[in-house]
Parts: structure tokens; sequence; C-alpha cells
């Protein structure tokens, strides 16, 4: 990561999908086969949007997924499905920008710890770029 914004952008962006995919999830255990409403649907798309912007290359879930088409609304087990790898790949990203400083797990930007605290890591990335 480049700057303290676009460690915020991924705090939010893990948030949003860990919350989401909860809140879907219950509706899937209930009727894994209906069609999400249009509603969550769009809130659902924006934020893949986020997720497809901030989780590049090697990070992104699906090389060629944007978004969710409207007029087919995808089922509540589909939606989880998705959800679910964009929530990895975040956590993968997330683990690969932190390190440990001054005895505290610290954000990484542009390659150096910052004061911003951070969780341990809880995914092995591999090569950092």
């Amino acid at each position: 990561m480049k700057t303290r914004e676009e460690v915020e952008r991924l705090e939010k962006l893990i948030v949003q999908l860990e919350g989401m995919h909860s809140e879907i999830t219950q509706l899937a255990k209930k009727s894994p086969n209906d069609g999400l409403n249009l509603f969550k649907l769009k809130l659902v798309n924006k934020v893949i949007a986020t997720g497809n912007d901030i989780l590049q290359g090697r990070y992104r879930p699906f090389d060629h997924f944007e978004q969710f088409e409207e007029e087919a609304l995808p089922s509540n087990s589909d939606v989880t499905m998705i959800l679910a790898q964009y929530m990895e790949q975040a956590e993968r990203f997330r683990s690969d920008n932190v390190a440990i400083h001054a005895h505290s797990w610290r954000y990484l930007v542009d390659g150096k710890p910052t004061d911003i605290d951070a969780k341990p890591p809880t995914k092995v990335g591999g090569v950092k770029k």
C-alpha cells in the first residue's frame, strides 16, 4: 500500500465484506436458491467494485468478474460464495501488508512500518511486491 488512505479503504472493505457475508449467509441458510433482492444486490456490487479496485493482481479473486448482473438476480448462495472469496483475498492482502514493529503489528505503507495498528496476519501470502 502506498498511502494511509489505502489502509483505511482496505479496513472499510474488510468490514463491509464481513457484514454482508454474515447477513447473506443467514439468507442462504433459509433459502439458498432464492434471488437476492435488487437493493441488496446494488450494495453488494458496490462493495465488489471497491474490492476489484483495491485487490489488484494476484489478490483479485476472479480476473474477469466485475459484478453480478442485476437482470439475472443471483442466488443467495452464489453471492455468499463470491463474498467469501473476496474476504479471503482481502485478508491475504492485509496480511501481506503488516509487520511487527516496536513489539506491535503495524501496517506497512510504501514498505515501511507506520503508526497504524494492525491485527497479526492470518494468511500466508507468498512473495511480496
